[in-house]
């Protein structure tokens, strides 16, 4: 009996015992030809056996490069990519750049900040002031849902300057309510909100006529 403690070491498990002797095999073959013939469909196999890979960009790269590792870095064979060094794989990934939100306004996300750099590009116009009301009518949103309580307009329009840094600015309005983006949502929301009750009143009345017909 063999046990796996006497088995050669399984450089990435979840290839799985076959595939590391497939490799080991392959190293062993004689002339290079065979060792590329044999590297190409131990390579296919790899993706056979783990489609979710393919899934993946470069996802044949990504093979190649296992295959190297199975073989611990020790495989001359033609390959279509450049083999990883050790260092290269020993190497930490770069930290990741987090967007930071200025003061304590992490509550807006980033996409608030993305539509006010847009707004800020726009040329001055109707196009413009109707992104600024759009923006600060999101802001007044996620405030209220962020805070869990009522925000003044004001609050808003200083945030929103803050933000801009000084340029945008919304104080000339004397609250969003008088803002024409303001009275346009809220219109829209209380049509669609009585189409809704008009469909579902539909209904009803069909089902009670289908149900009376049937009795």
């Amino acid at each position: 009996m063999e046990y796996n403690t006497e088995r050669t070491h399984l450089n990435m498990p979840e290839y799985g015992r076959i595939i590391q002797q497939l490799v080991e095999r392959c190293k062993e073959l004689a002339t290079k030809e065979e060792r590329n013939e044999m590297a190409i469909a131990i390579v296919d196999f790899m993706g056979q056996r783990n489609p979710q890979l393919r899934d993946e960009e470069n996802y044949k790269h990504k093979l190649w490069d296992h295959l190297y590792i199975l073989a611990s870095h020790d495989l001359d064979v033609d390959s279509p990519y450049p083999f990883p060094t050790m260092e290269e794989l020993q190497e930490k990934p770069k930290k990741m750049d987090y967007p930071k939100l200025q003061g304590d306004f992490k509550f807006y996300g980033k996409s608030i900040l993305q539509l006010i750099e847009m707004a800020i590009k726009l040329e001055p116009g109707d196009e413009k002031d109707a992104l600024i009301q759009v923006i600060a009518n999101n802001m007044k949103k996620s405030y209220n849902v962020y805070n869990k309580e009522h925000v003044q307009d004001e609050v808003i329009f200083r945030h929103l300057k803050d933000l801009s840094q000084n340029r945008l600015d919304l104080t000339v309005l004397d609250s969003l309510e008088k803002s024409k983006i303001y009275y346009a949502t809220n219109r829209n929301n209380k049509n669609t909100g009585r189409n809704q009750q008009n469909q579902n009143n539909q209904n009803k009345r069909r089902n009670f006529q289908n149900n009376k017909n049937r009795n």
